[in-house]
């Protein structure tokens, strides 16, 4: 049975390929972002390739009302949201004294408040049905302090959190949300937060394709609540967890910096 995918951040990277996932395995999906050129071009791509129903809206999470607004518009339409990926987001690099707070408080709309109202907005319909899917894409980050995107670091936290306690709360009401933490990842976003010479990102990246197969397969067959895709990231996060705080802090301090 086909399902409507909505998913945030469509026109590139994690979004981007989670369109063509889902798309490829059948379902309708509806994409949002910035750029409506993009969107309008990916949207074609879609329905041409694998015959499904491609719908667009063009919206910056950034913006405060923008997720309401974005609800309303879906709800005129009467486009029914039963799995929703929520993508969007970026970072900032940099010492958080010198960074621009005008970015970062867009970051933690972005990242942190958009995310937790289209959970609130399409969640609550979801409980009502008794069915639904709720991915928020966090990230390693999740998992410790992150001197150099100090705000980062702590939205995923938040992300983590979050999504891990809607899944015991929603759970029993038939609606599985699990929270996607990918590592250093080759997309867009490295370029946005300006990390391309950091050590973090010279010391190796997983592919968007391989970062998304795992989240989908994690999300729609395994049931999983928390996907950290890769071997070495999944070292990784259990291992800190035995270590002092204040040493992985200053580890995470030396692999950010620029080489």
């Amino acid at each position: 049975m086909n399902k409507n995918v909505l998913i945030t951040g469509a026109s590139s990277g994690i979004g981007l390929n989670f369109s063509h996932k889902f798309a490829e395995s059948g379902h309708d999906v509806i994409l949002v972002a910035r750029s409506e050129g993009r969107l309008l071009t990916l949207s074609q791509e879609l329905e041409s390739k694998y015959g499904v129903k491609a719908h667009v809206f063009t919206s910056d999470l950034s913006k405060p009302q923008a997720s309401k607004r974005l609800y309303d518009e879906l709800k005129s339409q009467e486009l029914q949201v039963d799995i929703l990926i929520n993508n969007a987001g970026f970072g900032l690099f940099g010492e958080f004294e010198e960074t621009e707070m005008s970015k970062e408080l867009d970051m933690i709309q972005v990242n942190i408040t958009a995310l937790t109202e289209l959970s609130k907005y399409f969640g609550k319909e979801m409980v009502s049905r008794g069915d639904g899917q709720i991915l928020n894409v966090a990230s390693t980050a999740a998992f410790q302090p992150g001197p150099l995107m100090a705000v980062y670091y702590a939205t995923k936290a938040y992300v983590l959190s979050f999504s891990e306690a809607l899944a015991n709360e929603w759970g029993p009401h038939g609606v599985k949300v699990a929270a996607l933490c990918p590592g250093a990842t080759k997309t867009g976003f490295s370029d946005a937060a300006e990390l391309q010479s950091s050590k973090l990102f010279q010391s190796g990246v997983m592919s968007v394709d391989d970062v998304v197969e795992e989240g989908y397969k994690q999300m729609m067959t395994n049931n999983k609540t928390v996907i950290v895709p890769g071997l070495k990231n999944r070292i990784l996060t259990q291992s800190i967890r035995f270590m002092p705080r204040k040493l992985i802090t200053n580890i995470v301090r030396k692999v950010q910096e620029r080489v």
